[in-house]
């Protein structure tokens, strides 16, 4: 028996950059499956434009790990893949979730841009996902409700809820490390300087390993932000 999938989509201002996704994803609603948007306040259009896109447009307090567990407990889906707004889907994707009979994975990613230092992002990224068993948001999530359940969701934290997510579930399963590549915006790296947002990102992983909580490193974090919360 197919699983049922339900993609969820934490948004806030993501009016430019949705659109793509959720028109990609709406052969996967006349299979059945749904699409939840779970909008933080946005003050553009974003909740217009997804709107007709969606089965349910919900909105929540901003805070990207709030906002996924708020469209997971309105899931119907036994099957949860969290989507980032600026994702673009690789070919048989989605039907590689829904195949996977997996407790969680995640896919390998790509950043956007064509500077050769973001291949080298995007290689470490997937490399270090596969020895390590963490997967992040870019990498598109996906859980079985089951396992999501018995771990409470994500912590609901300012920052680093993927990786406490990751911890979490690797107590049940290491994650199905899918080669197929998910498109993700390089904008973080670019906006802020590719180096100094790779050395940023190093250091806060290290920071939150040894730890330092999440609200200070939110704090560290911020001037480097692109407009969508980091939880």
């Amino acid at each position: 028996m197919t699983s049922k999938l339900s993609i969820i989509i934490p948004c806030l201002n993501e009016v430019k950059t949705v659109g793509p996704l959720l028109h990609s994803l709406q052969s996967l609603r006349t299979e059945g499956h749904e699409v939840i948007l779970v909008d933080g306040g946005s003050e553009d259009d974003t909740q217009v434009l997804a709107e007709p896109l969606v089965d349910y447009l919900l909105v929540s307090e901003a805070g990207r790990a709030r906002q996924m567990n708020r469209g997971a407990q309105a899931a119907e889906g036994d099957l949860l893949w969290f989507l980032h707004a600026d994702t673009a889907l690789p070919d048989g994707g989605a039907q590689a979730v829904i195949d996977s009979n997996a407790v969680w994975g995640r896919f390998d990613v790509r950043l956007s841009g064509a500077h050769p230092l973001l291949r080298l992002v995007s290689f470490m990224m997937n490399l270090r996902s596969r020895l390590t068993g963490i997967a992040t948001g870019d990498q598109g999530i996906f859980v079985s409700r089951e396992a999501f359940e018995q771990i409470g969701g994500f912590d609901e934290i300012p920052l680093m809820e993927d990786i406490a997510l990751s911890r979490s579930l690797k107590r049940l399963s290491r994650p199905l490390c899918l080669h197929q590549q998910l498109v993700t915006s390089s904008r973080r790296w670019e906006s802020r300087g590719i180096l100094r947002t790779i050395l940023l990102m190093w250091w806060l992983r290290l920071a939150f390993a040894l730890g330092v909580s999440p609200q200070r490193l939110v704090r560290m974090y911020r001037p480097c932000a692109t407009p969508m919360p980091e939880s």
